[in-house]
């Protein structure tokens, strides 16, 4: 017996907001909606795909009362796959996030930032192709 990793869920006050966020930074699509809740992802999930093997995971934003108080125990890491992680970390800036301090220190080689509900997550090393 085992399980499938299927959706990581965010809770949040607005779900369209931060879905078309993170529809932006990772060239995802709406997959599914209804009232309080935004489902985005790379593929459409059916169970038959789900079932024969692992494929990446959904995001799924859903709406609470809550705001966030704390650093988030769980983060997202997005490596940039065509251009260098300066240029990919100027987009998100152009998208809505902001870097934030969460005690990392100046000597990383990834940049913390925060999504524009507050939930960070890193830009790591970039995936482009050496020129």
């Amino acid at each position: 017996m085992t399980s499938r990793f299927t959706e990581l869920v965010v809770d949040c006050h607005d779900p369209e907001r931060l879905a078309a966020f993170w529809c932006a930074v990772l060239d995802f699509k709406v997959i599914d909606r209804s009232e309080g809740k935004v489902e985005i992802g790379s593929w459409v999930p059916t169970v038959e795909e789900v079932r024969a093997r692992q494929m990446p995971p959904t995001l799924l934003f859903i709406q609470v009362p809550e705001g966030k108080t704390v650093k988030n125990r769980l983060h997202l890491d997005v490596s940039p796959v065509d251009g260098s992680t300066d240029d990919e970390v100027a987009r998100l800036l152009g998208l809505g996030a902001a870097k934030v301090d969460v005690g990392q220190g100046p000597d990383r080689n990834w940049v913390v930032m925060a999504d524009p509900e507050g939930n960070e997550f890193d830009v790591v090393r970039t995936l482009a192709p050496s020129n």
